[in-house]
Order: C-alpha cells, then sequence, then structure tokens
C-alpha cells in the first residue's frame, strides 16, 4: 500500500496545473476500486468526513451544509477521479493557502493533537470511497 509521503512525492505543482505526459501520481488510485454508497456515508457524516462544515451539495435531507468552499454539486462533472484525488489527500498541492484539511498526508501539519500525530485523517480506501461518490455528482 502506497504512504501518504510516497503518493505525494511524485506531485508537482506544474504538473497538476499544466498536465504531462506520465500519469501523475494522483491519478492513481490509493487503493481498491471506491464504494460511492460508502463515500457519500463519509461526506454526509460530520465527525468522520467533515465535508458539509464547508461545502454544501445535493443533500436536502441534511439542513445545515456549509458555504466556505465550492459546492459540490455537479463536482463530478467538473472534476476528473484524480484531480478529486489529489484535493481529497492534500489540497495544498493545488492552493498552499486551503482551508480544507489533508485527508490523506500528515507532513507540514501543525497543532496536531498527540493521538492523532502521524495519522491520516481517512484511510486510502476511505479517500477511494468517497471520490467514487463525488464521481457520481454529475
Amino acid at each position: 500500500m502506497n504512504t501518504p509521503a510516497r503518493v505525494l512525492a511524485g506531485l508537482s505543482l506544474a504538473g497538476v496545473l499544466m498536465g504531462s505526459q506520465a500519469q501523475p501520481a494522483w491519478d492513481t488510485p490509493l487503493a481498491s476500486t471506491g464504494d460511492a454508497a460508502r463515500g457519500q456515508a463519509i461526506v454526509l457524516k460530520r465527525q468522520e468526513g467533515l465535508c458539509l462544515l464547508c461545502h454544501s451539495g445535493p443533500f436536502p435531507q441534511e439542513p445545515f451544509q456549509g458555504n466556505l468552499a465550492p459546492t459540490l454539486s455537479g463536482v463530478g462533472a467538473r472534476m476528473s477521479a484524480g484531480q478529486l484525488r489529489l484535493r481529497m489527500m492534500d489540497s495544498r498541492q493545488v492552493n498552499p493557502d486551503s482551508i480544507m484539511p489533508p485527508y490523506f498526508e500528515t507532513r507540514g501539519l501543525q497543532r496536531v493533537g498527540t493521538a492523532f500525530s502521524g495519522k491520516t485523517l481517512l484511510t486510502a480506501q476511505q479517500v477511494e470511497d468517497v471520490v467514487a461518490f463525488l464521481q457520481t455528482l454529475q
């Protein structure tokens, strides 16, 4: 299994923004094929994914949704699986000033509680599940 550091080591902001001939590291799934139903559960569960604290989306069953970040409505049509994966892994690779937490990276974090030190917010499989769900939001 890939570690966050190994996965992100192959990333370059120029490659992300300009594209490249070689397949970028973030285009390679971190784990087995994601399950959209599990991903939806992660996105909607505020204590696990934390997504709806900042994002809104086509989730009428969720009365309180964020407005700090772009809507998740249509995100699957706007971004590829690789682009979604990169943002889930560490959105600072796209925007160094991003307030989105890195879900699959542990480097460069500050003020991390001892119990969480060295641990990612989501597992590789959970990242793939969320990516699979986000791709369904056309």
